[in-house]
């Protein structure tokens, strides 16, 4: 059995989403546009590893495209809305201690506070966190995480980096990916199946709720590869100056 859970678990590593709960691999919810005049111009990021860049750019592709959006198809049509929000919930209720340890670390007291406070309300009064009541506090959930500190305590983004399955990032957003691990309370609470069991259901609910949004970017693109390492960088830079 010891091969055959091995083999198990590296196809459910294989089979994680594009957006994960660290910057590494998170893409915009809305495609930034290009400045105008007067503002901040674009940033830019080294980019000498292109050719194998490129190469899991594209296989990532090819799995988001068979494996990833159809299951995610599947779950939506399969999950009513109402139940695919509750778990959404319940995972940003467990994401906690990664948005709360990181506004505390880039000096937003009081942002850690009403992280804190949002998961006292939602984890009591919110069933486990399955209903966001902190939203009738008027406590609005903070987005912050460990490659966003890097940033803001002066780190530059390093080189770009696809990360197989995860995708989009930086040599900065990928040790920032670490310490999110390393916050995540999945990484303790549960065993190592049961984990990826979780991440795997939380990026495919996430899914759900932006499907065509990948495409709408790389369809429309020259260059598909470019078009999507432009937007992650744009975005990773405005989280950083926020």
């Amino acid at each position: 059995m010891g091969p055959r859970r091995n083999r198990i678990r590296i196809a459910l590593t294989m089979l994680f989403a594009l957006v994960g709960v660290s910057g590494a691999g998170e893409m915009p919810e809305t495609i930034p546009v290009e400045p105008q005049s007067g503002e901040t111009p674009s940033p830019t990021i080294a980019d000498p590893i292109e050719p194998v860049n490129r190469g899991i750019f594209y296989v990532n592709d090819k799995l988001y495209r068979w494996v990833l959006k159809p299951v995610a198809k599947g779950y939506e049509y399969a999950v009513p809305e109402g139940v695919r929000i509750a778990v959404r919930n319940f995972f940003f209720n467990l994401g906690t201690p990664i948005r709360a340890v990181n506004t505390l670390l880039q000096g937003k007291i009081k942002d850690t506070g009403t992280e804190l406070a949002r998961f006292g309300i939602n984890s009591t009064i919110g069933m486990a966190g399955l209903f966001d009541a902190a939203k009738d506090f008027h406590l609005t959930r903070k987005d912050e995480d460990t490659g966003q500190t890097l940033g803001v305590y002066g780190l530059g983004n390093g080189f770009y980096l696809v990360l197989p399955v995860l995708g989009p990032s930086s040599a900065r957003d990928a040790v920032g990916l670490a310490g999110d691990t390393f916050l995540d309370p999945t990484t303790y609470l549960l065993d190592r199946d049961a984990a990826l069991g979780m991440r795997f259901v939380r990026s495919e609910t996430d899914l759900t709720f932006r499907i065509n949004e990948y495409e709408e970017l790389t369809d429309a693109a020259v260059d598909p590869y470019a078009a999507v390492k432009d937007v992650y960088i744009q975005y990773r830079a405005k989280k950083v100056r926020e």
